[in-house]
C-alpha cells in the first residue's frame, strides 16, 4: 500500500498538538485528518475509515478509552490500527487502554520525528497482514480465518480487537505448544513497539472471557500455551 492511500485519524483536544503532528505525518504523504475530542474522532473514523487512529486519553465530552471502545465496535474498524498518544503513564490508564483494544501506547512529550518513526513502525503491520493466507485453522470447535480476521467459536461469531486475533493465532497455531512471553511481543507486537510488561496478561485475560479459560494455560515464569 503506498502511503498517498493510508489514512490517519489523529484525535486530540490540543489545537497545537494536532497541528504539529499533522504537518508531519502530511509531510511524510499520508492522508492525515483531525478531530477535537472523542465524539468527532469517533464520527470521523465511521466516515473516513482510517488506517491508524492515534487518540489522547483526556479529552471532554468522551475520552480516549471510551472512543476506542467505539471504534473496536463499529463494522469495518475491527482491524484499524489504534494507539494512544497521552502525558498519562500510569499502568492503570495503559491496562485500560489495551482492555478498550488499543494496539500500542505513546506517551507524551514525544518529538515529531520520533513519532512518524512509531507510526511507520505500527503501519507496517499493514503489510504484514496482507501477506496472511485466506487459510482457515481449526483447533477444536475453534474455526480462525485469518484473512478476514473471523473467529467462530462453536458456531457462533467471536469479535475480537486485532491484537488479541493475533494472540489467539499464535497460541492456537502449536497447541500444547508453550509460547515464551519474548517470543509472544515480538510476533504479536514487533520489536519495534515497546509495550508494558502487563500487555500479554491483559489480552489473555481478554481472550479467556471470550473464548473459554480452559484453553489458555499459564507456565508460570514462561509464558502461554493454548490447550484443546
Amino acid at each position: 500500500m503506498k502511503k498517498q492511500d493510508i489514512k490517519i485519524l489523529l484525535v486530540d483536544d490540543e489545537p497545537d498538538i494536532l497541528e504539529i503532528l499533522s504537518y508531519n505525518l502530511s509531510s511524510e504523504g499520508y492522508q492525515v485528518y483531525t478531530a477535537k475530542n472523542g465524539v468527532d474522532g469517533v464520527e470521523k473514523a465511521k466516515r473516513k475509515k482510517p488506517h491508524l487512529v492515534v487518540l489522547d486519553v483526556m479529552m471532554p465530552e468522551m475520552d480516549g478509552i471510551e472512543a476506542c471502545e467505539v471504534i473496536r465496535n463499529t463494522s469495518g474498524l475491527e482491524n484499524t490500527i489504534i494507539t494512544f498518544l497521552t502525558a498519562r503513564g500510569e499502568d492503570y490508564s495503559q491496562v485500560a487502554g489495551f482492555d478498550a483494544g488499543a494496539d500500542d501506547y505513546i506517551t507524551k512529550p514525544i518529538k515529531p520525528k520520533v513519532l512518524v518513526s512509531k507510526v511507520k513502525a505500527l503501519l507496517r503491520r499493514l503489510k504484514e497482514s496482507s501477506k496472511d493466507t485466506d487459510d482457515i485453522l481449526k483447533v477444536g470447535d475453534i474455526e480462525i480465518n485469518r484473512e478476514e480476521y473471523k473467529v467462530i467459536n462453536k458456531g457462533e461469531v467471536v469479535i475480537l480487537p486485532r491484537k488479541e486475533f493475533e494472540l489467539l493465532s499464535l497460541l492456537a497455531s502449536k497447541p500444547d505448544k508453550v509460547f515464551k512471553r519474548e517470543v509472544i511481543l515480538d510476533k504479536v507486537w514487533g520489536q519495534e513497539v515497546v509495550v508494558g510488561g502487563r500487555t500479554i496478561d491483559v489480552h489473555i485475560r481478554k481472550l479467556r472471557e471470550k473464548i473459554g479459560d480452559d484453553h489458555f494455560k499459564t507456565v508460570k515464569g514462561v509464558g502461554y500455551k493454548f490447550v484443546l
